[in-house]
């Protein structure tokens, strides 16, 4: 066993008759993380619809840029608090169930905002739609990592933002098909068509299992098991499993009671102290890397090409209705490929390597759309390679953020925090990401005012610079690692500085596991 052979993945290997992988999708995992990732399509539509929906309603409601930027960014604010508060909720009644109120709270949203017969009514169902995205933002992407195996969690975990796009590209679809309806029919339907899955999905989760991992929280030993034999593709994959988790969580990994009773901090109260009163340095780290990269996300501009694209293309020269909606559409389309391709890197590839070429990615293509956007500007006549060169840049920087920084920011902040701080420290990530999208969303129109629209982009790009070097320093590879062991990670003098630790159970398993910090 040499330093220098550092594993990216785990692989784990009966030594028993037939030698059996644990390594294999299950089947009913995958299903379960689909479900559970299909409320984030009713938020990615709601994102996208409103981006052509503004359009007419600023002129059906006579509305002007700053209630337009208002109405864009309040979802977020008011996501900021959903999310806040679904960290403790997923806490108290559990993952699945907190899907479920994240549905039912999205549902009255969409009936408010399809109603709408004012502004005032328009922004009430919008805020109260933004809580419901902060509950699901935070609780999709760490029910789908807790069920999964960490050979698979890479991609089951990114499913949330693979929805996400799926259903800004749909919100983008039903812009130009509701378009053609009268003025003051066509967008409230756009708006209010989200509450049909909503429901749907209500009834359709609760026909999932509950995370193994808060059931074992909640010291229900019995039942996490059976959970477990349903979503690991052998018995000596759950028992190992099994036994990780009550080693996190502190209980004896021999115990076989079916119920255990368990003091209130191994259930996950009073953590809000471990993770920013007295946090331990591993812990200041973990929230150092999940507040960044939920930082950045936002910082380097993707709300403003993906909520103000039809703008952004009218100012590189399309003045068509149709054909502005029509490009946004591209948009959608770019952004839903490029994350279904990232889905089948994250595990293979891994979250460092494609992080880094992504944000690279983004500064080159913010600066081309900086550069084109500025000579359309100061051009008396029409640019057609500036045009060209502003929607080719537009769709490049949604392709390179889509294949690295969109999924990575949700799977990465959902799987390195320990179990009694996974569900709160997640929630403190997407209030970050929240507050910066609705910084971003309303303010971007003000802010290409004061210094131009390719000002803007310019600024974007700077800011991309600075994350590229905050990414390289401060975020470790996670791909492969236990869930139980990756504090390890973030611990000074602990595996990631490099090496490979093998164990072999009582069961006959070897894991290889590899950490590598750089």
């Amino acid at each position: 066993m040499e330093a220098h052979q550092m594993a990216e993945n785990i692989t784990m290997v009966s030594m028993e008759e037939g030698e059996e992988k644990l390594t294999s999708m299950n089947k009913y995992a995958c299903a379960c993380a689909i479900v559970a990732s299909m409320i984030s399509i009713i938020f990615g539509y709601d994102t996208g619809v409103m981006s052509g929906a503004m359009i007419f309603i600023k002129e059906d409601l006579k509305i002007n840029d700053t209630q337009i930027e208002i109405l864009a960014g309040i979802l977020n604010l008011f996501a900021l608090v959903g999310s806040i508060a679904a960290g403790r909720t997923s806490d108290w009644i559990g993952r699945r169930y907190t899907i479920v109120l994240a549905s039912i709270i999205f549902l009255l949203g969409a009936i408010l905002m399809g109603y709408a017969p004012s502004y005032a009514i328009l922004m009430t169902g919008r805020c109260i739609a933004g809580l419901g995205v902060g509950f699901a933002l935070m609780i999709a992407p760490v029910y789908s990592a807790e069920i999964s195996s960490p050979s698979h969690r890479g991609m089951l975990t990114s499913l949330p933002e693979l929805c996400i796009s799926l259903g800004i590209l749909l919100g983008y679809i039903s812009n130009y098909v509701f378009a053609k309806l009268p003025l003051q029919l066509g967008w409230r339907i756009m708006l209010g068509i989200a509450g049909i899955p909503s429901l749907a999905l209500t009834f359709g989760i609760l026909k999932m299992p509950e995370s193994p991992r808060w059931l074992v929280m909640q010291g229900r030993l019995g039942d996490a098991e059976r959970v477990l034999l349903q979503v690991c593709s052998t018995k000596v994959e759950s028992e190992l499993r099994l036994r990780e988790i009550k080693t996190a969580v502190g209980i004896d990994e021999n115990c076989t009671d079916d119920i255990v009773k368990l003091p209130r901090k191994a259930r996950g109260e009073g953590v809000w102290k471990e993770l920013l009163l007295r946090p331990s340095p591993p812990v200041r780290w973990l929230l150092l890397a999940a507040i960044g990269i939920h930082f950045f996300e936002h910082a380097t501009g993707i709300e403003a090409v993906v909520l103000y694209s039809p703008r952004i293309f009218k100012k590189a020269g399309i003045t068509s209705k149709n054909k502005l909606l029509l490009a946004t559409v591209g948009v959608g389309l770019t952004k839903t490929i490029f994350i279904l391709v990232a889905t089948f890197l994250l595990d293979k590839i891994g979250r460092r390597r494609l992080l880094l070429t992504s944000t690279g990615g983004m500064i080159v293509a913010l600066t081309g759309l900086g550069f084109g956007l500025t000579m359309v500007e100061h051009s008396k006549e029409e640019l057609l390679w500036a045009l060209s060169l502003s929607i080719i840049a537009t769709y490049t920087y949604v392709a390179f953020f889509s294949i690295g920084l969109g999924p990575i920011t949700w799977v990465y902040t959902s799987e390195i925090f320990p179990l009694k701080l996974r569900a709160q420290g997640a929630s403190i990530g997407v209030a970050v990401n929240r507050l910066m999208n609705a910084t971003v969303s309303m303010s971007f129109i003000s802010i290409y005012k004061a210094i131009t629209i390719g000002g803007s982009f310019f600024m974007f790009a700077g800011i991309a610079v600075v994350a590229w070097f905050f990414f390289y320093f401060f975020l470790p590879e996670t791909m492969g690692i236990p869930l139980e062991e990756m504090e390890m990670v973030f611990s000074k003098g602990s595996p990631s500085s490099g090496g490979v630790m093998i164990r072999e159970d009582e069961s006959g398993v070897r894991e290889s596991r590899g950490y590598c910090r750089m």
